[in-house]
């Protein structure tokens, strides 16, 4: 009787399952990885499969790897210490803003006599003189190229006979008769006052507040006549944006503000979250308008039918109308953070930004964008910066032509 250890084919013959993939891979001859990539490559062709590839990696990102978890409590110990350290560091991050804000208070006082001198000649005040208006222009670069070559052709010119320049300067003479005899021509646009529509421009230019800004707001925001900011200082961090009107037949007020509080230390709730001073709410002013002048609401009429007589009526509602002026009526800010839900705390961070926008760049910068320049400097900028995320979600294992020796 025969040993059954001696006899290995009784193992393979009672699973014939590994049998065949023997088979197979002996016939075949193809090895295992190149199998593998064929059904790796299959797969990926597949878009239901790709598909739920993206739906689990997106349930991964941000997800713990379990290393921190794993490490020993001596260790995570040791975590907790770099932590503390790091909110102390937070600390004193919030302190050096608080200074800076203090820093910028004090030089805010000093740009009030120039911003001041800029309102009156927007307005027309006053009027600029010689010395104030010394700032070289394109078109005044252009004018001076044109004049310097017609005095090179002049000058190279020549008068053949002496004739020809007697007979042109009776020509002079006789020019300059006529001119004395008319009547002085007068300035063009001297009739006009000051800088007409300066800050409706200003606006206008300025994508996120020209998207705000509807017709009926026009012929109102032509009567604004300045744009300030007022730093808080002291225990509230904060600033006030004003802005002054002449009087007009839409409202009675002359000054409208919205007020921004900021926040500049770390949050007890999410300390690590801190990356510098923030607004945290904001408050408009009440417009006091003139009957009927109202654009921030308009007037719609509905008919309702009655479902048990059949009778018809007509409902009058006033509802809230989309205007530049619900700047100064901004939603409150809950005093739990809980209660906020996405579209209002979208609607605080647009409003936020806007706020910030003004402080920042165009009540400092306003002729530069009343001109256009200024749009041109934030163009290039955002340029470079899309050029900087394209270089950077460059993936050379996602490029099928990458060559490892051309990129040494």
């Amino acid at each position: 009787m025969a040993d059954p250890e001696s006899n290995p084919t009784t193992v393979e013959e009672t699973d014939p399952d590994v049998e065949e993939v023997d088979e197979e891979e002996e016939e075949d001859d193809v090895p295992p990885n190149q199998t593998a990539l064929g059904l790796t490559s299959q797969l990926m062709q597949n878009p239901q499969v790709l598909a739920a590839l993206q739906s689990r990696m997106d349930g991964i990102v941000g997800t713990p790897s379990g290393y921190i978890q794993s490490l020993p409590k001596s260790v995570k110990r040791r975590i907790k210490a770099l932590k503390k350290l790091q909110f102390d560091s937070s600390k004193i991050e919030g302190d050096f803003y608080k200074e800076v804000h203090e820093l910028e208070c004090k030089y805010a006082t000093k740009y009030i006599p120039l911003f001041e001198k800029r309102s009156k000649v927007v307005t027309g005040g006053v009027e600029p003189t010689d010395d104030d208006c010394d700032w070289p222009s394109d078109e005044e670069k252009e004018d001076e190229k044109v004049a310097q070559l017609s005095d090179e052709v002049k000058n190279k010119a020549k008068i053949g006979d002496a004739e020809k320049a007697d007979s042109e300067d009776k020509e002079k003479k006789e020019d300059n008769e006529e001119k004395s005899n008319e009547k002085p021509k007068t300035d063009e646009g001297a009739d006009v006052k000051g800088i007409p529509s300066f800050w409706l421009t200003v606006f206008k230019n300025v994508d996120m507040l020209s998207e705000m800004i509807q017709d009926h707001d026009e012929p109102i925001l032509n009567h604004l006549q300045d744009v300030k900011v007022k730093f808080l200082s002291g225990e509230e961090m904060g600033f006030t944006l004003e802005f002054q009107f002449e009087s007009n037949k839409f409202f009675n007020n002359t000054l409208l503000t919205k007020t921004y509080t900021m926040r500049s230390e770390p949050d007890e709730a999410d300390p690590f979250s801190f990356e510098g001073p923030e607004i945290i709410k904001c408050k408009g002013c009440e417009i006091d308008w003139v009957k009927g002048q109202n654009v921030t609401v308009k007037t719609v009429k509905k008919k309702q039918k009655h479902k048990g007589r059949g009778t018809t009526r007509t409902i009058t509602k006033t509802i809230q109308n989309d205007s530049f002026f619900n700047f100064f009526s901004p939603p409150q800010v809950p005093e739990d953070e809980s209660e906020m839900d996405e579209d209002l705390e979208a609607l605080l961070a647009a409003d936020f930004e806007i706020g910030h926008f003004i402080r920042e760049r165009i009540v400092p910068r306003a002729v530069l964008y009343f001109t256009g320049e200024a749009l041109e400097n934030d163009d290039d900028f955002d340029e470079e910066e899309e050029e900087g995320e394209e270089e950077g979600e460059y993936d050379e294992d996602a490029d099928p032509d990458y060559n490892p020796q051309d990129a040494a």
